[in-house]
């Protein structure tokens, strides 16, 4: 497999495009050489659900709002393709209550607003964020780790 030919440094950079979590990149490299990639993504889906609050916040440092283009710091092209379908079916109306969402969110739970945008239109994001505001905060927690995993293992496979 590609990814068990990589050296190391490559390795973690491919990693730290799919998830910019350092440990979590570092729990993965370890397990190498994996032979099949659906034993490396189980390896990633299985450090994705031990996450530190360090990596929590770094990954969550490498994702742009919904609805908003990618900049420094954040995974352009990735985050470019899996938000596709939000700028392909936004309206102004849906872009201004996504950006309203968005900063509710961010008031409310203190982080970014994290879903997996791929596959998903813009009707369906929002429907998905005004459900989330009204989790408890551990709830939601728990909806963004998941989602954040999802994320990471979509672009894993899109990578190897």
């Amino acid at each position: 497999m590609r990814f068990d030919d990589l050296a190391e440094d490559d390795a973690r950079a491919l990693l730290l495009r799919c998830m910019s979590a350092p440990d979590w990149a570092e729990r993965v490299l370890v397990e190498r050489p994996f032979g099949t990639k659906e034993r490396l993504v189980a390896a990633a889906d299985t450090a994705s659900r031990e996450l530190s609050e360090d990596d929590v916040r770094a990954a969550l440092a490498g994702h742009p709002r919904i609805g908003e283009r990618a900049s420094a710091g954040h995974n352009a092209i990735a985050s470019a393709k899996e938000q596709a379908g939000v700028a392909s079916t936004t309206s102004g109306d849906v872009t201004e209550r996504l950006a309203e969402g968005n900063r509710a969110y961010e008031e409310r739970f203190g982080q970014v607003f994290l879903i997996r945008a791929a596959g998903r239109s813009s009707a369906q994001i929002l429907t998905e964020l005004d459900r989330r505001l009204d989790n408890p905060p551990e709830v939601e927690h728990e909806e963004m780790l998941d989602n954040l995993r999802q994320i990471a293992l979509l672009r894993l496979e899109n990578e190897v």
